[in-house]
This record gives C-alpha cells, structure tokens and sequence, in this order.
C-alpha cells in the first residue's frame, strides 16, 4: 500500500536528494509545500503517513521547529508523525521535545539507520 509524506520546505536539490531516497527504499507517494499556510492546509485537507520538516524552510527560511509546534498546536489538522530534516542533533532533540519524533539528516540518506528509523511509518 502506497504511503503519503508531506514534504516541507526543502529546497530543489534537497528535494531531488529527498525523494530519490525515499522512493528507492518505499513505496510512497511525495506532496511538497514550501511555506506554512500551505503546509496547515495541506495537513487539514489530507491524511499523511510522515511528514518531514526542513529546520530552515527555503522559501522563506521560517523555523521548522516552530511550525512543528504550529502544526501540534492547531486542532483542525490531522495528526501526523512529524520529524524534522537536519543533519544537527541539538535540532532533532528541540524538535522531540516539541512533540515531533527523531528525524533524519540530509547526509544520512547512505546510512541504513535511515531507512529503519522511516520504516515504522513508511514500510
């Protein structure tokens, strides 16, 4: 069965990089949004399996940590698993504390913890 992830705030390379990995490893089905209204909208309109935040969204380099607390917050979207996209661990626990789970790395996408930490939701 196919699974649905949300892709937040990636910019056109990561995004390549992103989906490339996720589609040789899962059987998914990639949305992307870029800024945070569309992200809101797209989370209260649709059902994810996964969604993963960028830590500086590119389009308007916002704070992914914070939408992540935005989207927890907001009543009217679907829940999610969030996880957030950073290679830094200081970041991955901030985002854990605000009520997303242990994300992935962008340079990680070679280590095959990658692909087992996304299999809960994913596989």
């Amino acid at each position: 069965m196919t699974k649905r992830v949300l892709s937040v705030g990636q910019c056109v390379p990561d995004t390549s990089s992103l989906t490339r990995f996720l589609t040789s490893h899962f059987d998914v089905e990639i949305d992307q949004s870029d800024v945070e209204r569309d992200t809101l909208e797209k989370l209260k309109s649709g059902e994810y399996d996964l969604v993963l935040i960028n830590r500086k969204l590119d389009a308007d380099y916002s704070d992914g940590i914070e939408l992540i607390e935005k989207i927890k917050r907001s009543s009217d979207v679907k829940p999610s698993p969030l996880m957030l996209v950073s290679n830094y661990p200081e970041y991955q626990e901030q985002a854990v504390e605000v009520g997303a789970v242990y994300g992935i790395g962008k340079d990680q996408y070679r280590d095959p913890q990658t692909a087992a930490r996304l299999q809960p939701y994913l596989g």
